[in-house]
């Protein structure tokens, strides 16, 4: 007789089964770690040689005062973010909100504006993009117009948003649609263009029709390389953005940074650039974790992944 041993079970996180939620908890907080301090250490990095030129004499306090200067000025500085009731007619920089609600107010504002025109751009640019290559007609009639205006600078824009919409939030979110959308339809074709032929000829073999070829071949394999792409934009979108709130549109950072070079003030300059850099880096790192909750089915460590 062949003796049959048991081996003792494995850990379940090493085995693929089921984790407990502390243990789910304590992996998560391992797995960012190395990214938290690696990115603390390349801030630190730079704020360190910033610090030192200035020790050195070689950057002037009134012009690129270091981090410990804008930063310690937060407190002055905050006063001046009290944005929300002042773009009106008629209003002083004392009437509104205490400074600390001002922050926060002009934030939203911003933040707010960059995720509308994120999400209304996306899914315009999918749904187009899928269109044109589905309906063979509708692309034909379409695809030439948008390549004719996917070179056009947002900016060129800003009048038209400004017709349509008038002052507020609607002009600034028109931008941020507007520079997203014709560059992210074409990225869209182009990675419907590059699916791999065997999965398309593999689902035609097994009776697919075409509209469950798109729905269920197609668009899964191109949604990790647009959330790459959707990545990208997030800077866009906040450069965009930044741009109208500074030409008027509305309350923002963006007519902070305006205030600021008006008043010569180069501490709320670089504070106000230090928080729209938090911003974007916390923008990043949501969209990052909604890809890897959302796209379960690609690999951890892929390249598409991480979108290097």
């Amino acid at each position: 007789m062949v003796a049959v041993t048991r081996a003792a079970p494995a850990h379940p996180s090493r085995t693929g089964g089921p984790m407990l939620p502390w243990s789910r908890w304590i992996a998560s907080i391992t797995a960012v770690a190395p990214t938290v301090l690696w990115g603390a250490a390349s801030i630190g990095l730079f704020a360190g040689l910033w610090e030192v030129l200035w020790a050195l004499g070689w950057a002037d306090a009134k012009l690129l005062p270091p981090p410990h200067i804008f930063i310690g000025n937060i407190a002055d500085q905050a006063k001046f973010f009290n944005t929300v009731n002042r773009w009106q007619i008629g209003a002083g920089q004392g009437g509104g909100t205490s400074p600390p609600l001002a922050v926060l107010y002009t934030i939203l504002a911003t933040t707010g504006r960059v995720f509308s025109g994120l999400v209304i751009a996306s899914l315009l640019a999918v749904s187009i993009g899928v269109a044109i290559r589905y309906f063979r007609v509708f692309g034909r009639l379409t695809l030439p117009t948008i390549t004719l205006l996917a070179p056009v600078s947002p900016i060129a824009w800003l009048p038209v948003a400004i017709f349509l919409f008038g002052i507020g939030n609607g002009p600034a979110i028109f931008m941020v649609v507007i520079a997203l959308l014709f560059h992210m339809v074409l990225a869209t074709i182009n990675q419907i263009d590059n699916v791999n032929r065997n999965l398309i000829n593999v689902a035609r073999t097994m009776g697919a029709s075409k509209r469950q070829t798109y729905v269920r071949v197609i668009i899964p394999a191109i949604l990790p390389q647009l959330f790459v792409v959707l990545r990208f934009n997030l800077f866009a979108a906040w450069m965009v953005v930044l741009v109208a709130e500074a030409t008027g549109v509305g309350y923002g950072l963006g007519q902070v940074i305006m205030l600021a070079r008006n008043t010569f003030n180069p501490s709320l300059v670089f504070f106000t650039i230090a928080l729209i850099g938090v911003l974007g880096f916390l923008f990043d790192l949501a969209m990052r974790l909604a890809q890897r909750k959302l796209l379960y089915w690609v690999p951890q460590g892929s390249a598409v992944l991480r979108g290097l």
